[in-house]
């Protein structure tokens, strides 16, 4: 059974990262709340294996790459790598 939620004072600037996101993935405002909610309080669960494997592929991926301190700040300013 479905059950209604209604969020009172959420921030300007909240509101509107929510409706952007809702918009790029061509979801409506409700579906989106929903799917941050469900990721945040719902995460898949993941093997310690499965993890391990992961963290080793991301590890080998990025060996030979080197990051000045000046591309690591133009990256933080950016907001992203």
């Amino acid at each position: 059974m479905s059950t209604t939620l209604t969020l009172k004072n959420i921030p300007n600037d909240l509101y509107a990262r929510l409706k952007w996101s809702a918009e790029t993935h061509r979801r409506s405002l409700n579906s989106e709340a929903i799917l941050c909610l469900e990721t945040v309080l719902a995460p898949a669960t993941v093997s310690t294996g499965e993890r391990l494997r992961r963290a080793r592929t991301l590890r080998a991926t990025l060996a030979n790459t080197r990051f000045s301190p000046e591309d690591i700040d133009q990256f933080k300013r950016s907001g992203r790598p």
